[in-house]
């Protein structure tokens, strides 16, 4: 189907849906280089126009990827839910943004309409909605998950604690996660990238992350984010995995390039699953999206950036994560050229996100070729915190010295702790107090006189 418009005496003629969505989402690089951006600011609003006028009905009749080629495409259409859906289906795109800024919009009513959202209608209405929009929906939306505590809480904010190191060396994993945990990071889970990525350095550091949660008492969880064919291989040897680690994309032909399918995912989070390690939920999934990762790999379809990746929320949502982590700006500037575009997008993600009923965090990062720095990466945390998101990163200094990238830093999660008087999980807030690390009411952080003992001694040691 083509949609046409009339703007400032000119007509604009958009070919599809998938066409429309390109040229009515707001301007980054990688749309610009797969040929899909508008070509101007007026084409651009001509399809923001267009696109508010579209039924919702329509994304269910009209698919931007073929249904009988990309089984991400059969998973959004089969497993729609009609009935959560009704009370909805008479609007338009800009009748949804209405709707979702008003007063009927509430943190239950979001919640009892998220099955019946398709990615494609949650990209659609971000389109047209300011960054403040897309900041105040989010806010109301509340997705909690469970595995040894609770994360999404209003009024929370956990932390991933990523202890990485260049060549894996125990001590220096070690003494990362002492120096976070002492700033109150890890409640999300303590996760670590390996530089070497064989089972037998798998399992060390599977087993070495259980040490260290088991003797401390630290109500938290673990990951080693391998591909998830050999967290499959660990799990049947009974390795102690808390969490199936696996990146995903929007796509099937961007998945296969991960060499994943539906049915590979289904078998890691089964055998996740057996293992029977939560102690209060099981959600036990971790996956980690970022824009650009079709287009990437040339597996895009001619779709835009965006909206690719608000389906990769799709392929999560079926298994229950427990943590859904946006790399914003780690693919670089040829798909989020600079602060601006990776501010918009960390807000898209979280957003669409969260509307699918997505437990959704963001790693709040750039590399350093891009056209950004720290305070760029300062203004999206703060907006963040303000959103309501599930979890961000906490690295050492806030440089990744495996990865050679930009983040967030342990203290960058006290600031916004502070800012806003966000706490961590309920059960780790507790275990930092019983710890005698720091005690929070609302916004003020208590700090102990000295380094708890049974901490110090590792340091003599």
């Amino acid at each position: 189907m083509s949609y046409r418009n009339i703007v400032a005496n000119q007509q604009y003629h958009f070919a599809d849906l998938k066409t429309l969505m390109a040229k009515a989402t707001p301007l980054r690089s990688g749309d610009e280089l797969a040929s899909v951006a508008a070509r101007d600011a007026t084409e651009h609003v001509a399809a923001q126009m267009t696109l508010a006028d579209v039924p919702l009905k329509t994304f269910l009749n009209e698919v931007v990827i073929d249904y009988e080629t990309d089984e991400i495409t059969r998973l959004i259409i089969d497993e729609h839910d009609l009935a959560a859906f009704a009370p909805i289906s008479h609007f338009t795109v800009g009748d949804f943004r209405n709707w979702l800024l008003g007063e009927d919009a509430t943190a239950q009513s979001l919640k009892a309409l998220a099955s019946g959202l398709t990615p494609e209608m949650v990209a659609a209405v971000s389109k047209i909605m300011r960054n403040q929009d897309l900041i105040y929906v989010a806010s109301k939306c509340e997705v909690v998950t469970q595995f040894r505590n609770t994360i999404g809480l209003k009024g929370h904010l956990s932390t991933r604690l990523q202890p990485n190191h260049p060549t894996d060396d125990v001590l220096g994993i070690s003494a990362s996660i002492l120096d976070g945990l002492m700033y109150g990071n890890g409640d999300a889970v303590i996760g670590i990238n390996p530089a070497t990525d064989n089972l037998h350095n798998l399992s060390e550091l599977l087993k070495l992350l259980d040490h260290v949660i088991q003797e401390y008492q630290i109500p938290t969880q673990s990951c080693v984010l391998t591909h998830i064919s050999s967290g499959i291989q660990l799990a049947e040897k009974n390795v102690p995995i808390d969490l199936m680690f696996q990146s995903i994309a929007g796509t099937q032909l961007a998945n296969e390039g991960f060499g994943i399918s539906l049915d590979l995912l289904q078998e890691g989070y089964e055998a996740t699953l057996a293992l029977k390690r939560g102690t209060i939920g099981q959600n036990v999934m971790y996956f980690e999206t970022g824009q650009g990762s079709a287009l990437s790999s040339n597996a895009h379809h001619g779709v835009d950036q965006q909206t690719l990746e608000t389906r990769a929320y799709a392929v999560a949502r079926k298994y229950n994560p427990l943590l859904v982590n946006t790399v914003v700006g780690f693919i670089g500037p040829e798909y989020l050229f600079n602060g601006k575009q990776i501010i918009r997008a960390g807000l898209e993600d979280h957003f669409c996100g969260k509307l699918l009923g997505v437990p959704m965090g963001c790693d709040i990062c750039y590399t350093n070729h891009a056209d950004a720095d720290q305070n760029d990466m300062d203004v999206l945390l703060t907006l963040f915190g303000a959103a309501g998101i599930n979890f961000i990163m906490g690295i050492p200094g806030s440089d990744d010295v495996m990865l050679n990238y930009q983040t967030t830093s342990f203290h960058d999660a006290l600031y916004l702790r502070q800012l806003l008087g966000l706490k961590p999980a309920p059960e780790f807030s507790a275990w930092l107090e019983q710890q005698g690390i720091f005690k929070q009411q609302n916004s003020q952080i208590c700090w102990a006189d000295h380094m708890p003992d049974q901490f110090s001694r590792l340091l003599m040691n």
